[in-house]
């Protein structure tokens, strides 16, 4: 009896990636490193490539005729993953599929195990996954309107706001507002919540969103009703928060920039949930200066005290 398997993984997270030190000493070593050297010596600074990461990450343990895989998430929080068989010949698994599951922040489950239908005959599987962050049942409930994601005292412009025809068609991305502000401006927490997952190595901009989508400095926030809050487009290290770290509303969280897909610098913020494994954007309120709700629109100047 012969077995043959494969994997396909469907995800989006930015791989670790970091600016790298290089470095000479007295002796004309030279010296590789991703942390500043204390050293007098000139220093040669290099941007490593980031490339996007899967938010999971699969092993196989068991026997070649009983294989059992594990799932592990990545990220600190949920995770919803779909798990199907692209292609299969006299296999059966258990559970059936395909079928979703949720993994928790960081935990490692066994979600499925493979076998013969007929142990006599060889059997071969091609396991194919897409994972999505967030909970899928999550339901946006606020209990007050988002704060602007701006420094106190300060005011920006909204340039788009929710159906923005440059950019804003797609379901994750609809209810979503650019605020137009020079790369550097302190970006702060809309929302109280949970650092789910960050990226802060990318760097350059283009206006391809094929190419450029995945390659955008990035804070997603998770919120107590299982909403999160994304807030795109942050400078190179631009990011002041970790993964897993509970952050206040209002707290500051990062410095804008003009990363990934992109036409000039700018803040995209949006606040999705995951419908039956599709990110949704959905629609929010920010407080106005008078404590009243203020619906986003093009050219609105947000201002907070």
């Amino acid at each position: 009896m012969a077995v043959t398997a494969a994997l396909l993984l469907a995800s989006s997270s930015p791989a670790l990636a970091q600016t790298i030190y290089i470095w000479e000493d007295e002796n004309g070593v030279k010296h590789f490193t991703d942390r500043k050297p204390d050293t007098d010596r000139p220093v040669e600074m290099q941007r490593a490539v980031a490339e996007p990461e899967d938010l999971i990450a699969l092993r196989r343990t068991g026997p070649d005729e009983a294989p059992v895989w594990l799932f592990r998430n990545r990220i600190h929080g949920p995770v919803a993953v779909r798990v199907s068989l692209a292609e299969s010949d006299n296999v059966v698994s258990e559970p059936a599929l395909p079928a979703v599951f949720v993994l928790e922040a960081q935990a490692e489950r066994e979600l499925v195990t493979f076998g013969p239908l007929e142990p006599r005959r060889s059997w071969s599987y091609r396991l194919q996954t897409a994972s999505l962050p967030g909970q899928p049942d999550a339901r946006h409930a606020p209990d007050r309107p988002y704060r602007p994601p701006i420094a106190p005292g300060s005011s920006y412009r909204i340039g788009q706001a929710f159906g923005g025809e440059y950019s804003h068609s797609e379901a994750s991305g609809f209810h979503a507002v650019d605020i137009q502000m020079p790369v550097g401006t302190p970006v702060h927490a809309a929302r109280e919540g949970v650092v789910m997952d960050v990226a802060r190595h990318f760097h350059g901009t283009g206006d391809n969103p094929d190419r450029y989508g995945p390659r955008a400095n990035f804070v997603r926030i998770l919120h107590d009703d299982g909403s999160m809050a994304v807030y795109a487009h942050l400078d190179y290290e631009g990011v002041l928060v970790r993964d897993g770290q509970h952050v206040r509303r209002g707290q500051r969280i990062g410095h804008s920039g003009n990363t990934g897909f992109s036409t000039g610098p700018h803040l995209h913020f949006v606040v999705q949930v995951n419908r039956d494994m599709n990110l949704t954007s959905v629609p929010f309120e920010f407080e106005g200066d008078d404590g009243q709700s203020v619906i986003p629109e093009p050219g609105q100047v947000l201002v907070t005290d």
